[in-house]
C-alpha cells in the first residue's frame, strides 16, 4: 500500500497541483531506458540503467549491458513502424508572419484524415502549427494555450512569443527521450513587432523568418527560395504561402486536403483562406520557376 501510494504522488501529483507535468504512467520501461540513454547526458557519459551501465564511446562501465533485444535496439520488435507526413511552413515579411497548412494525417502510406486542423489557435494573437504526432501537438499547444490565459490573469498582460515558444521548449525537454513526436511553429506578433519560433521535441527552439516543417518541407522551400522577401505585400505572401503548399501536396504524397492560410498581424491573426488543394490545380499546375541568368 506504502509503494502504491509513492507512486500516486510521484505520478498523479498535477492531480493537487495543476500547473505541474505529469509524468509518463510506468516509470522503467526497458525501451525508453535505451531511447533515453543519447538524451540524458550531454557528454555521454555512462549511465546507470536496471541493466548496469550503457556502452559509452570511450568503453563499457563496470557492468556489460546483456543482449536483451530491445532494450539495446528501441526499434526490435516493432512490427510497424508508422511515418509521418505533412507540410507547414511559416515566414516573416514587413506585414506580419503568414502561416500555411496542408490537412492530411497519414501512418505510412495509409491516409487517415484529409481534414485535420494543423493550425492550433493558442490566443488572439499567437498561432501554432502542427507536425508530427497530431495527438502530441496537439495536447501540447492546448496545454501551452492554457499556460499563456495563466501569464495573461497574473501579468495583465499578453506573453511575448519568445515566452510562449520558451514555455513550449521547456514542456518538450521536460519529455525529452520519452518518444514525443513534435515540430511545431510558433508565430504570433507582440510589443517587438513579428515573432517565429520554431520548437521540436528535442526541446530544440530557434527564432527564424522562414521555416518550413515536415515531408513536404523540402518542396515547399523550394517555392518560398525562389520568391521569399522582406517587402512582400500582404497580398504577394498570402498568395506565395497558399502556392508553396499546394506544390507541396502535389509532389509529397504524404501532404494534402485542405491548405489553410493565416496571417498573423499587429491586431492578431486572420485565417485568409480554407480551400482543398485540388481547387488550384488550374491556377498553380502550370506555373514554372523563373530561371535567372546572371
Amino acid at each position: 500500500m506504502c509503494t502504491l501510494q509513492n507512486d500516486l504522488d510521484v505520478f498523479t501529483g498535477n492531480f493537487k497541483n495543476n500547473l505541474q507535468l505529469m509524468n509518463p504512467p510506468a516509470a522503467h520501461i526497458p525501451e525508453l531506458e535505451a531511447m533515453k540513454v543519447d538524451y540524458k547526458d550531454p557528454l555521454h557519459r555512462e549511465r546507470k540503467t536496471p541493466y548496469g551501465f550503457y556502452k559509452t564511446p570511450i568503453g563499457y562501465g563496470p557492468m556489460e549491458v546483456p543482449d536483451v533485444g530491445a532494450v539495446t535496439a528501441p526499434d526490435a520488435g516493432l512490427k510497424i513502424k508508422m511515418a509521418h507526413g505533412t507540410t507547414t511552413l511559416g515566414f516573416k515579411f514587413k506585414g506580419g508572419v503568414i502561416i500555411a497548412v496542408d490537412s492530411r494525417a497519414t501512418g505510412g502510406m495509409f491516409i487517415g484524415s484529409q481534414e485535420v486542423k494543423k493550425v492550433i489557435e493558442i490566443n488572439d494573437c499567437l498561432l501554432g502549427t502542427m507536425a508530427g504526432g497530431a495527438a502530441d501537438c496537439t495536447y501540447w499547444e492546448r496545454f501551452l494555450s492554457k499556460q499563456c490565459r495563466l501569464y495573461e490573469l497574473r501579468n495583465r498582460e499578453k506573453i511575448s512569443v519568445a515566452a510562449a515558444s520558451k514555455l513550449l521548449a521547456n514542456i518538450c525537454f521536460h519529455y525529452k527521450g520519452y518518444g514525443l513526436s513534435m515540430g511545431t511553429m510558433i508565430a504570433g506578433w507582440d510589443k517587438r513587432g513579428p515573432g517565429l519560433y520554431y520548437v521540436d521535441d528535442d526541446g530544440r527552439r530557434a527564432p527564424g523568418n522562414l521555416f518550413s516543417v515536415g515531408s513536404g518541407s523540402t518542396y515547399a522551400l523550394g517555392v518560398l527560395d525562389g520568391s521569399y522577401k522582406w517587402d512582400l505585400t500582404d497580398q504577394e505572401a498570402q498568395e506565395l504561402g497558399r502556392r508553396a503548399i499546394f506544390h507541396a501536396t502535389h509532389r509529397d504524397a504524404a501532404s494534402g486536403g485542405v491548405i489553410r492560410v493565416y496571417h498573423v498581424k499587429e491586431g492578431g491573426w486572420e485565417k485568409i483562406s480554407e480551400v482543398d488543394s485540388d481547387k488550384y490545380w488550374e491556377k498553380y499546375s502550370g506555373q514554372k520557376m523563373p530561371i535567372v541568368i546572371h
